[in-house]
Formats: structure tokens, sequence, C-alpha cells
């Protein structure tokens, strides 16, 4: 797998958050990337891009981690989770982006939709992507299963809630896929992959940061991993639509 996708010029790691073991398999593709002198930009969800310029300082050696810390914002389980793969891209003077859209930015649009994109101050749109693309597809179909659950607040639709918060999903995709774009531009042609671990959501079936990715890097290749957590390994039968989640498919015991 990793030889192949060694051949990449972007490569997408959709990952359950929650499982420990799909984050030590994160590493090893970056391992296997390393092994195979491929030069890496890692790219992360997990970091939201108005902390680019702290994440920067830390990866060149001019900040400790406890000031990169302070300053960056991690997610709760950044230190089991996330820091061995800074530390490895760190060691290897690989760069880091910090792909995501600030929370800030993407709850106001949950809570207001399309709006709260056109209402967005420039110093705070300059923080989400220019090309912004929210069209009702199956991708959209999914999430709005995904969502079905979800209570509609007070004064609005079930189909009004979903519609806010798509929103939201959209201009987190878009911004991560431009941040993506970005520095596949700036370093991946020394030549090197650029490997975005996202949620699994964001990822699958050729959709969301895939497809925008594509959109934006026309003729380049995106290659696709999903991480996917079961109770049983040996029970694991593959079977459409399964197989269509991801170039490459990893199953890891839960």
């Amino acid at each position: 797998m990793v030889a192949d996708l060694a051949r990449a010029d972007v490569i997408l790691i959709g990952e359950q958050h929650d499982d420990p073991n799909t984050h030590r398999l994160e590493l090893a593709v970056l391992e296997g990337l390393a092994r195979r002198n491929v030069s890496v930009t890692l790219s992360l969800e997990m970091f939201e891009r108005d902390v680019q310029r702290s994440v920067d300082t830390y990866m060149a050696g001019s900040a400790a981690e406890d000031e990169f810390l302070k300053n960056s914002r991690p997610w709760p389980r950044y230190a089991t989770d996330y820091r061995p793969l800074v530390e490895f891209a760190r060691a290897r003077r690989w760069p880091v982006v910090a792909a995501n859209v600030p929370r800030r930015i993407a709850a106001d649009v949950a809570k207001a939709g399309k709006p709260a994109v056109e209402s967005l101050n420039a110093a705070d749109r300059s923080l989400a992507a220019a090309d912004l693309e929210c069209p009702h597809d199956a991708y959209f179909d999914r999430f709005a299963e995904q969502m079905g659950g979800h209570q509609a607040s007070a004064g609005s639709s079930a189909d009004t809630t979903t519609e806010r918060y798509y929103w939201a999903q959209c201009i987190k995709d878009e911004t991560m896929a431009e941040s993506i774009a970005d520095a596949f531009t700036k370093f991946a042609g020394r030549p090197g992959v650029v490997v975005h671990v996202t949620g699994a959501f964001h990822s699958e079936y050729g959709e969301g940061t895939g497809e925008r990715v594509r959109r934006r890097l026309a003729g380049r290749r995106v290659g696709t991993v999903s991480m996917m957590p079961v109770e049983n390994l040996d029970a694991i039968t593959p079977q459409s639509p399964d197989l269509r989640r991801a170039d490459y498919l990893v199953y890891t015991v839960k």
C-alpha cells in the first residue's frame, strides 16, 4: 500500500478520531514513506489556519513545545493521537500545515448558514477557502442521512438545520482542500506528497475534501485510505459499498 501511495501527489487518510490503533497506523504510513525517501508535507484537520504561525515556529525549532501547545489549540487527545505524527515530521524537517477553518467560524456558519460566510470580515474571510461550493449532491445526501437524528433548533425545521450544518461542513472541506492544494504547490514539487489526516467522513467515497482537492489539482493523483476499526478482524467480509470508501481500507482492532 505505501509503495503505491508513495507515487501519489496527495494522500488523504480518513480516520475514526477515537481509535488508538488508527493513530499508530497513521504514523506507520509516514514511516513507510520516509523509508522510501519521499518528501512529505503533513496536513492536519486538527489544527486551524490561524495557528499556522505557531506551528511553523515550533517546526523550525524556535519555540518550546509548551509554548506551541499554548498557542495552537490542539485537540484534547493531541499527546497520544497526533503528537507522534507532528514530532516525526519535525525530526525530518517536513512542513506541517494547519489546514482547517477556525472552529469559531465553522460554529457561526452552523448557526446561520451561508449568510454567516457572507458577513465575515476581511481577516476572517481569509481564514476560509476563497472558492466555496456547497451543492446538493451525493455528499449532501450522505450528510443529511447522518444528520437524521439531529433535533432541529427552536424555530427551524430539520431541513433548515441540516442546510446550516452542511454549510459548516462545506466550509471545512473547501478550506482543507485549499490548504492541501496550496501546500502541494508550495512544497510538494520537490517532488513529494501531501499527506492529509482527517475524519473519514470528509474523505470517503471520493467526496467532501477529496472531491474539492481534485477540483483544485486536476490531473494529480489523490490516493485515499480509510481506517476502519472493527471488533473482530476474522469476521471481515468487505463488500459494496465499503469497497468504494477509499483506495485502501485498513482494518484495526478496536
